[in-house]
């Protein structure tokens, strides 16, 4: 135990082996005393001492460290508590700029991102179902609009730019619901850093999948590295076991019809085959026995009992060859679409062709959308952009909530949700002071 008079809130983690995560929360159900020092919480030796006294015959908490063990945490000197990050108190107000429809949500709301999602928690804590974020990657450049016009900044870097995240994500934490789930848009360059930090504010075990999004046409660089033709998605839920999954499946593609159903019936379309016999022969029982004078081959037996192929041969969907082998017709039109994998291919369009330097493609959005939420969820994206992430939800019958600090995003939002006839409601956050 440090030898001062107060620990840090590092300090009471390490002595305790939780995180920082798990100590705030003591602070916060009034379990262990803090008191603010220069903008941080410390705590007396003394109160930690009884803390450690009056816990000390508890064999709960244990178990709750044990199962935390897998969880990172990056530590750098600007990171700052997540209890003052919790509580510090709000100092502005949300004011109506322009109203458009009477819901409570379809909004947008102009303004530091951090100061409007501690303003949400008020009425949103624990309501949200799906947020996607697309947020800056940490390069420390500015970004201009196809007109020349500033559309975002990304000068905050490395720890600067981690830390600038990761009080982001507490409060987003903060606001899912126990079904909902994030899906953060990054960089590989910094997104392995951000995955420590997701891991360290959601838990390692709400961790569900790294999807490669393949963003462009491969490339061909002039400097001894790899092409840099994919950027990734960090896809967490709130709590795995509870989430919003609707398994919606991929469309088969044309290629993949060709490929995979050949052949074409006059009345029933593509199709292809597949054996009516499976591996393993039936001693007794009616899928051993002769069928239309035939016997499964050797060491086989019908996959189906005589009845139903008597159906299915009725039915037209019994296909026999030449020499009197009969297969099952398989048709593509039955076919409920693939599971969809962890690669992505949604690329960007040029600029030339967007509204917005980060404009993502619909498609993306609305499989997100689908697969995490209902039609009576609410989405969230607090670094809006384009607004593509308003827009799809919309389309998909969700409720929906935006915000963002740039003059070119709110233009282009205003007039894109304008363009689609989406009703919208606008507000401002203002500072008090």
């Amino acid at each position: 135990m440090a030898q001062s008079n107060f620990l840090t809130l590092d300090e009471v983690a390490q002595n305790l082996k939780v995180t920082r995560q798990t100590v705030s929360k003591y602070i916060k159900n009034n379990e262990l005393n803090a008191v603010k020092i220069n903008k941080s919480y410390r705590i007396t030796t003394d109160d930690f001492e009884s803390f450690i006294t009056n816990n000390s015959t508890s064999e709960e908490p244990q178990i709750a460290y044990l199962k935390r063990t897998k969880n990172c945490a990056l530590n750098y000197g600007e990171k700052v508590d997540e209890f003052e990050i919790l509580h510090a108190v709000s100092t502005g107000e949300l004011k109506i700029i322009e109203k458009n429809h009477s819901e409570s949500e379809n909004k947008f709301i102009f303004g530091d991102n951090f100061l409007v999602l501690k303003q949400l928690l008020d009425t949103y804590r624990g309501k949200i179902d799906l947020v996607y974020i697309d947020p800056p990657f940490g390069t420390g450049q500015h970004f201009n609009s196809i007109d020349d016009h500033a559309a975002y900044s990304d000068k905050l870097v490395d720890s600067e730019f981690l830390e600038f995240l990761r009080k982001r994500l507490i409060l987003i934490r903060e606001l899912l619901s126990e079904r909902g789930s994030i899906y953060l848009h990054i960089d590989k360059k910094i997104g392995h850093y951000v995955k420590i930090i997701m891991d360290e504010v959601f838990g390692y075990h709400n961790f569900i999948n790294d999807i490669t999004r393949i963003k462009c046409n491969p490339k061909n660089f002039a400097r001894n590295a790899y092409g840099n033709y994919s950027d990734m998605i960090l896809y967490y839920s709130k709590n795995r076991d509870e989430q919003i999954w609707n398994d919606i499946t991929e469309t088969m593609s044309e290629a993949k019809r060709k490929e995979l159903f050949p052949k074409k019936h006059p009345k029933l379309g593509y199709y292809t085959t597949n054996p009516i016999h499976a591996p393993g022969k039936t001693l007794d029982g009616d899928t051993g026995l002769e069928w239309k004078g035939l016997l499964p081959p050797k060491g086989r037996h019908w996959r189906y009992n005589r009845a139903v192929l008597t159906e299915l041969d009725e039915q037209g969907l019994i296909e026999w060859s030449s020499t009197g082998n009969p297969r099952k017709i398989v048709l593509a039109s039955e076919h409920k679409g693939f599971k969809i994998q962890d690669v992505w291919e949604f690329k960007d369009r040029g600029l030339s062709y967007v509204d917005y330097p980060t404009q993502k493609n619909d498609s993306l959005l609305e499989r997100i959308i689908l697969n995490s939420s209902n039609e009576d969820s609410i989405v969230l994206d607090c670094f809006a952009g384009s607004g593509s992430t308003l827009k799809a939800a919309a389309k998909l019958n969700r409720k929906w909530i935006g915000v963002d600090n740039s003059n070119h995003a709110f233009e282009i939002i205003k007039e894109g949700l304008s363009k689609e006839n989406i009703a919208c409601n606008y507000f401002e956050y203002f500072s008090k002071y």
